[in-house]
């Protein structure tokens, strides 16, 4: 039976990483494209109430966000997938505090809330600042990101993978020519984001970006930052929702507030 992928992205239908996986992809899947219209990166999980849809050669451009993709593809515009796919993000999608920020991750977790397995695919490119828009991309220097994520889409949902992760976090290199070595990560805990006022206006700045040379990085042994900039494909197995199971600490605090408050309690 064919596989039946719906692919989405947050950097526009237009976009090259989307072209490439569409076109590795649609070798052997039957896939339904439902992407933004133009560039929502770093949208998140945002959502809108209603939005223009237009056919394009790919399949479907939505005038939204990532997530309106989703819903709406799995709700009207294609058949029920196997899996969704986002990407191929240009620029990588790595560390805990990018999970709710990223557009091509959240499409991924959108998916993981109809329950149907996700996989979210970025490529890592060394810039000198952060105007990745300078940078020009072919079609082959996603080689590495199609090879990957068409194996993933092709075994993962037979091994049992998905019993125990909704999405993959994907994070590759450029292309060189040789297939990567891969490594199962956890998202690096590094958070240096810091802002500075000038008159009137305050300019965020993500230091995070700034050490990124395999020779100093920080981030430890496993995690997907260290992964990538060593010139591995991180892959993360995650889950969704965040929520913990139990917490006794919480439970015996609200027990005392409502002793002292003569609230009832359902814990």
């Amino acid at each position: 039976m064919t596989l039946e992928i719906l692919l989405t992205n947050d950097d526009g239908i237009d976009s090259t990483g989307i072209r490439a996986l569409h076109d590795t992809l649609a070798s052997h899947a039957n896939v339904t494209v439902v992407a933004p219209a133009t560039d929502q990166s770093a949208c998140g999980r945002s959502m809108s109430h209603e939005v223009d849809v237009s056919e394009h050669e790919l399949g479907y451009a939505v005038h939204g966000t990532p997530a309106d993709c989703v819903i709406a593809g799995l709700a009207e515009l294609g058949p029920k997938p196997d899996l969704v796919v986002a990407g191929c993000n240009k620029g990588a999608n790595l560390g805990e505090y990018l999970l709710g920020r990223s557009g091509t991750i959240s499409a991924a977790v959108e998916a993981a809330f109809f329950d149907i397995p996700a996989i979210a695919t970025s490529m890592y490119v060394p810039v000198d600042g952060d105007d990745l828009d300078a940078v020009d991309l072919s079609v082959d220097d996603y080689a590495e990101a199609t090879r990957i994520t068409s194996y993933l889409a092709d075994n993962t949902l037979e091994s049992g993978v998905f019993d125990h992760a909704a999405y993959l976090n994907v994070n590759v290199p450029v292309a060189n020519g040789e297939p990567a070595p891969v490594e199962v990560t956890r998202p690096s805990q590094r958070y240096e984001m810091d802002a500075e006022q000038n008159g009137e206006r305050i300019h965020l700045h993500d230091r995070v970006w700034e050490s990124m040379d395999p020779e100093t990085i920080p981030d430890p042994d496993g995690t997907d930052r260290r992964a990538v900039a060593e010139g591995r494909i991180s892959i993360s197995p995650l889950t969704a929702p965040h929520t913990t199971s139990t917490h006794d600490t919480l439970e015996t605090l609200l027990e005392r507030y409502c002793a002292d408050n003569a609230a009832p309690t359902e814990l």
